[in-house]
C-alpha cells in the first residue's frame, strides 16, 4: 500500500477520515498493518483496504523542529539524527517528517483547538510518548535527562495518509 499525503483539495477529505487507527510507538514489537512505512514513520495499524486513515490522537515529545518554505523537500531531518535518537530511547519509536509528496504521512498537531498541520510548514524529529499525559510526561522527562534536546516539547499529535 502506498503511503499518500493530501494535496491541497483535499484538506475536507483528511477531516472525513474513514478509520482511526491504532499507533504502534514501541519499534520492537511488531506491527499488525497491511502497510508498508518507511524507517522515518510512526507505523500504525492500516486495516485491508482502507483508504483515508489517521491515528486516534497520542503523545510525542518534539526533539528538533526546522521550518519550512513552500513545503521544500529538500529541508529534512537526517536520518542519521533519527537513528541517533532512537538508539537512546529502544521502546519509543522516533520518527521524522519529510515533505509532502504522496508517499509521506501527515503529521498535525491537535494539542490546542486550532489544529496545525505540522507537515506543511515543519519537518519534525520526535519520539512517541504514549497515550496518556502520564505516560507523555514520564518520556519527557527522559528526554530532558539525556541533555542532547534542549527544546524538547510535549505534543499531543495525530499522523495518517490519503490512499484514494
Amino acid at each position: 500500500m502506498a503511503m499518500s499525503f493530501l494535496s491541497d483539495g483535499a484538506v475536507a477529505q483528511r477531516r472525513r477520515a474513514t478509520t482511526h487507527a491504532t499507533v504502534c510507538g514501541n519499534p520492537k514489537i511488531a506491527c499488525k498493518t497491511v502497510a508498508t512505512f518507511q524507517a522515518n514513520d510512526l507505523p500504525f495499524q492500516v486495516p485491508k483496504n482502507a483508504m483515508i486513515v489517521d491515528t486516534v490522537p497520542f503523545y510525542a515529545v518534539i526533539l528538533q523542529s526546522r521550518p519550512v518554505r513552500n513545503d521544500s523537500c529538500d529541508v529534512f531531518i537526517p536520518e542519521r539524527d533519527r537513528l541517533a535518537a532512537q538508539a537512546l530511547f529502544p521502546d519509543h519509536k522516533v520518527f521524522s517528517s519529510r515533505c509532502t509528496d504522496p508517499e509521506n504521512l501527515f503529521y498535525t498537531d491537535v494539542s490546542s483547538r486550532n489544529v496545525r498541520y505540522f507537515s506543511e510548514t515543519h519537518r519534525i524529529m520526535a519520539v512517541y510518548a504514549g497515550a496518556t499525559l502520564a505516560d507523555a510526561n514520564r518520556t519527557l522527562s527522559a528526554v530532558k535527562a539525556t541533555g542532547k534536546f534542549p527544546g524538547a516539547n510535549l505534543r499531543r499529535m495525530r499522523t495518517g495518509f490519503n490512499g484514494t
